[in-house]
């Protein structure tokens, strides 16, 4: 692990892979590196580029600073990719995409996006259900139950209560439960107490090439929203047969190589 140090002073746990262009994972909600999909995915890219991986701010090994701010969360992502040389190509999921795809706003040396369902909100049902969430996200957090905030977020994205239920008997709860106030940063993340709609106005000015993914058997609630990112002027959208939000490693590696590759 090599931590950087963001620019207000927050440390951000980091480990570094493989060799080649850097490539820096930007994991969504709950994940670390110790805990999500990243490390599995680095595995796969190591061997044509040098990959970054990191805690983001309140997660695993990474410190955090309070009061959260978006922006601070961009000033992480922009300390790990100094480090990385000062140019690297990003790929965000989930909620890690809707903060790779507002970095890239600001540039940071993003020469590539890649981001995979960046969770907004498409429709009016939907938007309502977001604020919804937020709300009640803020409360369980204010009042001290983090496990209820878990719950109310696995709830959200559709597990079943009787799962959720499980869950909460689980060895792994207590590692959800860690990291539970960063669920209101990924809903500050998608602007969710506002609707979490797909900010277009701000997108429009990007930049850089952006390639948007998206499970072929996703929920069109998640595929929408991937297509609405893509209608970015130079973007483009992928879907992967049999894929869900739950990708798999080996399925989005060679198209993540292809199109970092230029």
């Amino acid at each position: 692990m090599t931590a950087v140090v963001s620019a207000d002073g927050t440390t951000v746990a980091r480990t570094v892979t493989g060799s080649g262009p850097a490539v820096v994972l930007v994991d969504g909600a709950l994940c670390h590196r110790a805990f999500g999909p990243a490390q599995g995915l680095a595995a796969q890219l190591a061997a044509h580029h040098t990959v970054h991986t990191y805690d983001r701010r309140g997660r695993g090994e990474s410190g955090d600073t309070a009061p959260y701010a978006v922006e601070r969360e961009i000033e992480d992502l922009a300390a790990v990719i100094a480090a990385a040389g000062g140019t690297a190509a990003v790929y965000g999921i989930s909620s890690g995409a809707a903060l790779a795809l507002r970095a890239a706003e600001r540039g940071l040396g993003i020469t590539r996006l890649a981001v995979y369902e960046p969770p907004f909100a498409t429709e009016d049902g939907q938007r309502e259900r977001f604020t919804g969430y937020a709300a009640g996200l803020a409360a369980d957090l204010a009042e001290g139950r983090p496990g209820d905030a878990v719950a109310r977020f696995m709830a959200f994205v559709g597990a079943p209560e009787p799962v959720v239920e499980q869950m909460r008997s689980s060895p792994a709860w207590p590692a959800f439960e860690a990291v539970a106030p960063t669920l209101a940063y990924d809903a500050a993340v998608l602007d969710a107490p506002a609707g979490a709609g797909v900010p277009m106005a701000a997108l429009a000015g990007l930049a850089v090439p952006v390639l948007v993914l998206a499970g072929g058997a996703s929920p069109e609630l998640l595929q929408a929203p991937a297509r609405a990112v893509a209608a970015v002027p130079g973007a483009e959208y992928l879907a992967l047969p049999e894929q869900t939000h739950d990708v798999a490693p080996e399925a989005l590696a060679p198209e993540l190589l292809k199109f970092f590759a230029g």
